[in-house]
């Protein structure tokens, strides 16, 4: 298992952690009854030559952005646009868990999910979480990689104090979700949007 890169005893700053992944090592799949994963994966083992992580600033790099091309339109992101986002999600602790997997043989990105929590007033001023940008590398699907990614995230929301863990997606992923537990919510099955031309 690949460690973050040292330099006189700190991590290089290319190799930041958007958060602390101490927090992931924290997250235990046993605790998860629903889903059985053959072979067994764990944060620990991901599966061979894999590692799950934060997202690092170094990621713009190692194909995080086509990644998401995968998935959806990413647009034209330059190096220092990615870094500077990268910085603002940072500077917003315990509200933005981009997490990666990585296939340490390669250096390449091959897995991600981003964990957004949104502090309320409602509910005793609880903590929502949400789950999106749900993608895994063409080459590396059918191997539980994108279920193993929201089970780690739908458990860490859970450690974090989240009262509600939801996701938008798209009709033909309901039958996957629901799977992993989740369930349309009756009377809320409505998604609007207004979205800027070209966004």
């Amino acid at each position: 298992m690949s460690e973050p890169l040292r330099c006189s005893g700190a991590i290089r700053p290319e190799e930041e952690n958007l958060y602390d992944r101490r927090i992931l090592e924290e997250v235990k799949l046993e605790e998860w009854a629903k889903v059985v994963f053959d072979p067994t994966l764990s944060v620990d083992d991901p599966g061979e030559g894999l590692f799950i992580r934060p997202l690092r600033r170094s990621d713009y790099n190692k194909g995080f952005l086509q990644l998401l091309g995968q998935l959806t339109s990413v647009g034209d992101v330059t190096e220092d646009q990615f870094r500077e986002t990268f910085k603002k999600m940072k500077s917003s602790p315990d509200t933005y868990f981009v997490t990666v997997i990585e296939d340490v043989n390669t250096g390449d990105v091959i897995g991600t999910t981003t964990l957004f929590i949104e502090q309320k007033f409602i509910r005793g001023c609880a903590r929502r979480a949400r789950i999106e940008d749900v993608v895994v590398n063409d080459k590396y699907r059918g191997k539980q990689l994108g279920k193993f990614l929201v089970i780690v995230l739908v458990l860490l929301a859970k450690s974090l104090g989240c009262y509600k863990i939801s996701l938008d997606c798209r009709d033909t992923m309901i039958p996957f979700y629901e799977s992993l537990g989740f369930s349309k919510e009756p009377q809320n099955g409505n998604f609007l949007k207004s979205q800027k031309k070209n966004a």
